[in-house]
């Protein structure tokens, strides 16, 4: 099912105090901006109904960027170059897993394996951008060339979809706005697993990093 939350009212009156308006950005230059799909893959979506419920959406953005000119870039978490590799990320896989939950999530998130492979009920074209990284953020040093590829396209500005939404796609949006890219989070395309979750990672985003809009409102703002 979709989330069913709304941003609660002290985070609206904090940021109205803050800045005199809700939005940001009113619009975004076509030629400038790049759509971001972060880890909508099997493993993080086949069994969870929130995420699940977002693919239309990110269906529907994804055409509408398309037709503007605006690239699609499939975000995906590799833990290893492939099935059996070490771990990419060892402090994470060692420390913060049992064994079993760490040799799962790693085996799952490296190529070869279904779980890494980017759920089937998405609109993916080949000529879409596919990028992987080792980290939560691909912004990270290190984590992928994602920077580098959107600088060398022009793009400033950023929408930001996927799953979780209060995980991989608040830490992308974060470290996005501290790269100087104009960022939106799409409240009805991005998903967690649970609605405080959900919401938590909007609401932080938020008030200091972007915007937060709904699908139509997202699509209506690109120029």
């Amino acid at each position: 099912m979709p989330h069913k939350v709304t941003i609660p009212d002290y985070v609206i009156e904090r940021i109205m105090a803050k800045r005199g308006k809700l939005s940001v950005f009113d619009s975004f230059e076509a030629a400038k901006t790049a759509f971001l799909v972060i880890d909508m893959q099997n493993f993080y979506v086949a069994e969870v109904d929130t995420a699940i419920s977002i693919v239309p959406n990110v269906n529907r953005i994804a055409e509408a960027c398309r037709a503007k000119g605006v690239p699609v870039v499939w975000v995906q978490m590799k833990c290893a170059d492939k099935e059996g590799d070490p771990s990419q990320w060892p402090i994470y896989h060692d420390h913060f897993f049992t064994d079993a939950k760490a040799h799962n999530h790693l085996t799952k998130l490296s190529p070869g394996n279904p779980g890494y492979e980017l759920y089937p009920d998405l609109d993916v074209k080949d000529d879409d951008v596919f990028v992987t990284k080792r980290r939560f953020s691909p912004f990270i040093v290190g984590a992928s060339d994602l920077h580098e590829r959107l600088q060398e396209m022009g793009i400033e500005n950023l929408i930001v979809a996927g799953t979780a939404t209060n995980m991989c796609s608040e830490s992308t949006a974060r470290d996005a706005m501290m790269l100087d890219y104009k960022v939106v989070m799409v409240e009805d395309a991005n998903a967690a697993r649970y609605d405080d979750d959900h919401l938590a990672g909007l609401t932080s985003f938020y008030q200091s990093f972007g915007d937060v809009k709904n699908t139509d409102d997202t699509i209506a703002m690109i120029d």
